[in-house]
């Protein structure tokens, strides 16, 4: 049953609503049928066309995903036959399609178990590590968020011919290496499954404290990677780092509204009005974090940042910070997961908990890591170190440098601000 004729704007405005809810759940369910993931969004778009077509005249469906559904898989059955591969399986599904047989139906095709093992393949090839990162970020807000190239475009700052060429990229790369349309298992599903956190932690930090631009937080990134952490967190509840990595975006998200002034500019966590965080949104990390800590084992990387996300939501004040939890949640996750960020993070700390000279040490090991040569933190937190010190003189050229080196221009006023009062201090 349908409902009556509708205007054409209505209709389009309840086909866009459809389309960004259920393409992937469209897609995943078409490619496991194809094992194409660029032919399976081919075919979903076909479905789309005939949404655009047909509702306007015939009303929207009452199930208008199930209807895109089969529309899609009637679709990848043409596409199959015109290939004459798997002639098998066209006769099954032809037959499935005329008679309901099951497995073919486009209500079972619904079916939330399938769709939770579809949705789960398409995470899995989406974020294959064959693709470098940016097309594997670009090709899950695609597939899985459902944003456009110019939307995926606008958020990185780039142009839409890029994102679009990194996309058929990544599905060419994708077909080249044969990728199976599959979650693997064992030691394999463990390393894509870090592959996939990493992807989503990009999105999210992309949209915490952008890499450039004119806006300091992009809340639609921030909410487009917890969205896709919650829906990776009910397909895997099983997996402790996928937990940890929710709870982490959580505590994260909840600091949102007081990290910038009325203004657009950026205010530090130490000057934050804390009574602006969202205290849901801690109450829902806190809850990831314990299920994560339930499932035993461990604790991996993101398990361990979430702890320390903890430690600041529970700070009622700056002062009441306990950073020498935090310094020693550092040291474990620094042996946990090594890197030149970590160590930064770790030196803030342990100059925190133990005096700033002890973190200045730490940063000045830093000196020559190449990682970090252009890195803006780097000589931001020496910066805040030396100030604490008394050292404002070079403490003032640090933040110049920490200026120079940004490309987000809300944080470049933040360290040129922080370089002249201090240059003006110090005589």
């Amino acid at each position: 049953m349908t409902q009556p004729r509708q205007e054409a704007s209505g209709v389009h405005r309840a086909i866009d609503a459809v389309w960004r809810l259920e393409s992937p759940r469209i897609i995943a369910g078409v490619a496991r049928l194809v094992n194409d993931l660029g032919l399976a969004e081919e075919l979903a778009q076909d479905a789309l066309v005939a949404a655009l077509e047909q509702w306007p005249g015939s009303g929207v469906p009452d199930n208008p995903g199930a209807w895109l559904m089969a529309v899609a898989k009637r679709r990848a059955i043409d596409a199959i036959r015109r290939e004459r591969r798997l002639e098998r399986k066209i006769a099954e599904l032809g037959h499935g399609l005329e008679t309901g047989a099951p497995g073919t139906d486009p209500e079972e095709a619904l079916d939330p178990e399938r769709i939770e093992d579809d949705l789960l393949r398409l995470v899995f090839t989406a974020c294959h590590p064959v693709l470098p990162a940016p097309a594997r970020v670009a090709l899950t807000l695609r597939m899985l968020g459902g944003l456009t190239t110019g939307e995926i475009a606008r958020a990185f700052l780039t142009s839409e011919a890029t994102v679009a060429q990194r996309i058929v990229r990544a599905k060419r790369t994708l077909a080249r290496a044969n990728v199976p349309f599959e979650v693997p298992a064992g030691a394999e599903r463990a390393a894509r499954l870090a592959s996939v956190l990493e992807v989503i932690y990009l999105i999210f930090n992309e949209g915490y404290a952008a890499t450039a631009g004119d806006e300091w937080v992009r809340a639609d990134l921030c909410r487009e990677a917890l969205r896709l952490g919650r829906v990776l967190a009910g397909l895997m509840p099983g997996e402790a780092e996928v937990h940890g990595l929710v709870a982490l975006m959580e505590i994260q998200a909840s600091r949102a509204r007081a990290r910038i002034d009325p203004s657009g500019e950026p205010v530090p966590l130490a000057e934050q009005d804390r009574g602006r965080w969202d205290r849901l949104l801690i109450h829902r990390g806190f809850a990831s974090l314990l299920r994560a800590r339930a499932l035993g084992g461990p604790p991996g990387p993101y398990v361990l940042q979430a702890a320390i996300a903890a430690c600041h939501a529970r700070a009622a004040t700056a002062e009441d910070t306990d950073w020498k939890q935090i310094a020693g949640l550092y040291e474990l996750l620094a042996r946990t997961a090594p890197s030149p960020v970590v160590e930064l993070n770790r030196a803030v700390a342990v100059g925190m908990a133990f005096g700033p000279e002890r973190g200045l040490a730490i940063i000045d090991a830093l000196a020559g890591e190449p990682a970090l040569r252009n890195y803006h933190l780097l000589p931001s937190v020496r910066g805040d170190l030396l100030a604490r010190l008394g050292r404002t003189a070079e403490a003032a050229a640090e933040f110049a440098r920490a200026a120079a080196l940004t490309r987000n221009a809300p944080e470049r006023r933040l360290l040129r601000r922080r370089a002249d009062e201090l240059a003006a201090r110090s005589g």
